[in-house]
């Protein structure tokens, strides 16, 4: 997932570097939703190992 959000940020970088500011917005916005995810299941993933003792 962290790697999908890393992608949209390139290429939202190097839209936004060439002039397309449509397709760069919808990068990042894209890169920025899939962040969240990750960080939402990372911390889930987190909570749910320290319930069960590993």
């Amino acid at each position: 997932m962290l790697q999908y959000a890393l992608i949209f940020f390139v290429v939202a970088i190097i839209a936004a570097v060439l002039g397309f500011s449509g397709l760069a917005a919808g990068a990042a916005g894209i890169a920025k939703i899939l962040f969240v995810v990750f960080l939402v299941l990372a911390l889930a993933t987190f909570v749910v190992n320290l319930v069960r003792g590993r």
